[in-house]
């Protein structure tokens, strides 16, 4: 049934409305500002004499470009489908009017998804993330899934144009990883992201199993914050144990053939961080640096909080702490454990399609602090 003129005039005030508070929340004119000003530097002849600076700036202008195109698509297209309604109005004609009533469900379910970032606030929600994957209980289907779930991460920031930058992937012997750790360069990727935070567990018919029986496996997902200067993490050096060591790929084999890749241990707390995507050890340290700093600052605001879940969770990967299924067999489908929100398409979501299990995240843990307040 067809919406009447009044209704689509209300519907679309709404949405210019919604539109105008995120505008203020997400303060695009001061994006707008940070994006002229990565540009200039994008423009430096020398920009790439410091690659590590180089793909941080450019990731950030990719980033905050594709947020204020959102934005001004959507703007757009409300604007264009005012005129719609108007004409197809104006000459009666019925089928322009489907149309636009069409257009309108897709940009109000746009618009909400877009609306979900306001509910950004934390401290750290606003940063750049760090995920930390590693396999569980499963053996070499628990490598495998890992290895699934750090592409379906890779390909929902390409998705969205967010750049990727992988530190560290130690390789399963058979299939698989035993873990990875990558961060995402894009504004509130921690907040949006830290809700996958948590113990996943894949249900299907194991591809190693010959006797093609159902196998049960686990991952763990870590996200943490990535820290700027002004955040006040020290590290005393004598606290941290440096290793080098040759760089491994797939199988066993050699990436690089020197001892390029570093391994930092910080002895008070025992948290192990590992860097081999860049072929010098220097970078691979300060890049292992960084991992550390956030793993530490996530710790000490869990600890500050009294609890061991505010920042990165404390997740065993194994029976009894999932926060999501994945089911292939026998029959298919992916359900969030705490929020209930569930697709029957598991291909879909592997291939990144994980939006709409992020938004329903972060709508749970606002109820929840609520709640909780």
């Amino acid at each position: 049934m067809l919406l009447v003129a009044l209704d689509f005039d209300a519907e679309i005030k709404q949405l210019q409305a919604t539109l105008s508070s995120i505008e203020k929340v997400l303060d695009l004119d001061a994006m707008r500002a940070e994006i002229a000003d990565l540009g200039e530097q994008v423009a430096a002849p020398d920009l790439w004499d410091d690659q590590a600076n180089a793909t941080r700036v450019t990731g950030r202008l990719s980033a905050l470009q594709g947020e204020v195109d959102r934005f001004t698509g959507l703007q757009g297209r409300v604007d264009d489908l005012a005129m719609m309604v108007e004409m197809a109005q104006e000459e009666g004609d019925a089928e322009s009017l489907a149309d636009s009533e069409a257009e309108l469900r897709r940009l109000q379910k746009s618009i909400e998804a877009l609306e979900v970032r306001t509910l950004l606030s934390g401290e750290y929600d606003e940063r750049e993330a760090i995920v930390t994957i590693r396999s569980g209980a499963g053996g070499v289907d628990a490598a495998d899934f890992a290895e699934m779930l750090m592409r379906m991460y890779t390909r929902w920031a390409e998705q969205h144009k967010y750049a990727v930058e992988v530190f560290d992937v130690s390789y399963a012997e058979e299939a698989g990883i035993k873990s990875a750790e990558f961060a995402i360069h894009a504004p509130y990727a921690y907040g949006t992201l830290s809700v996958e935070a948590g113990t996943h567990r894949l249900v299907r018919i194991s591809p190693f199993d010959n006797q093609g029986r159902r196998q049960t496996s686990f991952a763990a997902v870590e996200v943490v914050p990535v820290l700027e200067q002004t955040d006040e993490i020290e590290i005393d050096e004598n606290d941290v144990r440096t290793d080098v060591f040759r760089s491994g790929g797939p199988g066993g084999q050699s990436v690089n053939t020197t001892d390029s890749a570093v391994r930092l241990t910080h002895i008070p707390t025992g948290i192990v961080v590992s860097c081999q995507n860049e072929k010098s050890q220097l970078q691979n340290k300060a890049s292992a640096m960084v991992v550390l700093k956030a793993k530490l600052l996530a710790k000490k605001k869990a600890e500050e909080a009294a609890l061991k879940k505010d920042l990165k969770g404390d997740v065993a990967a194994a029976w009894g702490d999932q926060m999501r299924n994945y089911v292939l067999n026998p029959y298919q489908m992916v359900k969030d454990l705490r929020t209930g929100y569930e697709v029957g398409n598991p291909q879909a979501v592997f291939d990144g399609d994980v939006d709409d299990f992020i938004e329903a995240g972060i709508r749970w843990r606002r109820e929840a602090e609520k709640a909780d307040a």
